[in-house]
């Protein structure tokens, strides 16, 4: 960029200066003109009393003819510097022109803000579209039958035209004629997703996850889907009421990932290892489907850890403090499909993904590198590097896992829910029930309380009655123990009586 500038600014001075001198050329070229022709006449005047006509008519003729060929040649110069200044104005847009090519090619790297060139996002583009896998965007949805498993047909309305300007292959072009190939292939698992419109977007993206399908029947330009597990309420309605009209169709999930919500032109800090995220994308995008959690948990992507953080979310950033080897390569080597890329320790055993040489990666000292907690303390012991600062990292999702055990979830709160309702209408008969027996138990209460006054009642009256009674019991006891000691005295009187009585009838019978 410095050699274009320099090249911008030599280009303006040269211009400058290549005006300058036609204009100091044309006055002198005039001077000259004038003298000469000055000269010549002074010259022919003297030489007129020794020259002949024949001699001097020539000379006179040549000086007019010189002084009337002044205007095509002055003509001459005015045009050729019209076209001089035209090539310096094309010669400067064209430097502008290489200089903005390649801006937009490579970027400036003098400006954070300017953006990425074309060839690092054709590089990226490169690989989402990669890690993507295939894509089908834009089908049209034309029928939807959910009966016997359910059947979703597609249509493909854009078939791809010629770029204008590039040519076709007539071979190439015959044979598609001739054999056309089926829009998605048969058999094919894949993603579905409705299309909908983006704010600062003139095309559609995909907005609403639709369910995993299989690809039952396909033709170049429609194919039919069949889900590969029952569709959710929400997927069912958004397809049934035409609401997902426009289709995205995808050979492989999404993968997560960090970059995606960092805000454009910014860039990583000691506040942020990724860069400032995006607060209103963030929220327009994970505002209504997810908690507020989870939302802080994006939010917080790359800033610095809190004490109370999970021990999987922690990344530190070191730096060492001496020249150190890490083996990043297992001597054993196999397939991923035979047991994953990584072995115990997590040494690659994938050949794709091995470093290769020595199977060791080196640092230097001073290098800066983040790592997980557990890594970054086994460093730091071995006194190979020192702590700079603790992040928070959010850990990815793997979406294949991920809507799975979501689903499994689902069908687990779904048979829970069936538990809890058939509960529900058990507990709820008992409080009908419960109701009933309460307001049986009401009545019986009133009827109760009823009784209970009239026995309070009943009772104080018994109460009256009974201290009347034990008054009379008292008086008649006390009239009784006067009546018992009258008559115990009484019948000490008689007894009295009936001894002297009898003592004189007893010395009368004794006497006869």
């Amino acid at each position: 960029m410095d050699w274009i500038k320099l090249t911008r600014q030599g280009s303006l001075s040269g211009s400058s200066a290549a005006s300058l001198s036609i204009a100091l050329m044309q006055y002198v070229l005039l001077l000259v003109l004038i003298v000469v022709v000055i000269a010549q006449a002074i010259l022919v005047w003297k030489a007129a009393p020794h020259w002949r006509w024949y001699q001097i008519t020539p000379v006179v003729i040549t000086t007019i003819l010189a002084v009337i060929f002044v205007f095509p040649v002055a003509g001459a110069l005015k045009s050729r510097s019209e076209w001089h200044k035209v090539k310096e104005d094309l010669e400067t847009r064209l430097a502008s022109v290489e200089a903005e090519q390649l801006e937009l090619r490579y970027g400036d790297p003098n400006d954070p803000l300017s953006g990425e060139g074309v060839l690092p996002m054709a590089q990226k583009l490169a690989k989402l579209g990669t890690e993507a896998g295939r894509r089908w965007r834009g089908l049209r949805l034309t029928n939807a039958n959910f009966t016997n498993g359910g059947q979703i047909v597609l249509t493909n309305p854009q078939p791809e035209e010629p770029v204008d300007g590039l040519p076709q292959d007539p071979v190439e072009e015959a044979d598609a004629n001739a054999n056309p190939l089926p829009l998605i292939p048969d058999g094919l698992v894949v993603y579905g997703f409705a299309e909908g419109q983006q704010p600062n977007l003139e095309v559609l993206v995909p907005v609403f996850y639709l369910g995993e399908f299989r690809v039952t029947a396909t033709s170049p330009t429609q194919v039919t889907l069949q889900p590969t597990a029952p569709l959710l309420p929400q997927q069912r309605q958004a397809i049934e009421s035409r609401q997902a009209s426009s289709w995205s169709v995808y050979e492989l999930l999404p993968l997560d990932g960090h970059e995606p919500f960092i805000a454009e032109g910014s860039v990583e800090d000691d506040n942020n290892v990724f860069g400032r995220i995006d607060d209103e994308l963030v929220n327009r995008l994970l505002n209504n489907p997810m908690s507020a959690q989870s939302r802080a948990e994006y939010l917080r992507d790359g800033t610095r850890s809190l004490p109370d953080d999970e021990p999987l979310t922690k990344w530190v950033k070191i730096e060492f403090t001496k020249n150190h080897e890490i083996v990043v390569d297992s001597p054993d080597q196999r397939g991923a499909l035979d047991g994953g890329f990584f072995d115990g320790s997590g040494r690659a055993v994938d050949s794709r993904l091995q470093h290769g040489d020595s199977g060791k990666v080196k640092f230097s000292k001073d290098d800066i590198l983040i790592v997980q907690e557990e890594a970054a303390d086994s460093l730091i012991d071995a006194d190979v590097a020192r702590l700079i600062d603790t992040y928070y990292i959010r850990p990815l999702n793997d979406y294949r896992f991920v809507l799975r055990r979501i689903r499994l979830r689902l069908a687990e709160l779904q048979t829970r829910t069936k538990e809890l309702t058939y509960e529900n209408e058990v507990l709820q008969r008992a409080i009908d029930a419960t109701v009933n027996m309460k307001a049986a138990a009401q009545g019986e209460k009133l009827k109760l309380e009823q009784d209970f006054e009239q026995t309070e009642i009943e009772r104080k009256a018994l109460e009256v009655y009974n201290a009347k009674l034990e008054s009379v019991v008292k008086e008649t006891r006390q009239e009784l123990v006067k009546l018992y000691r009258s008559n115990q005295q009484l019948e000490k009187e008689l007894q009295m009586f009936h001894e002297a009585i009898a003592k004189p009838g007893e010395s009368l019978t004794s006497v006869r």
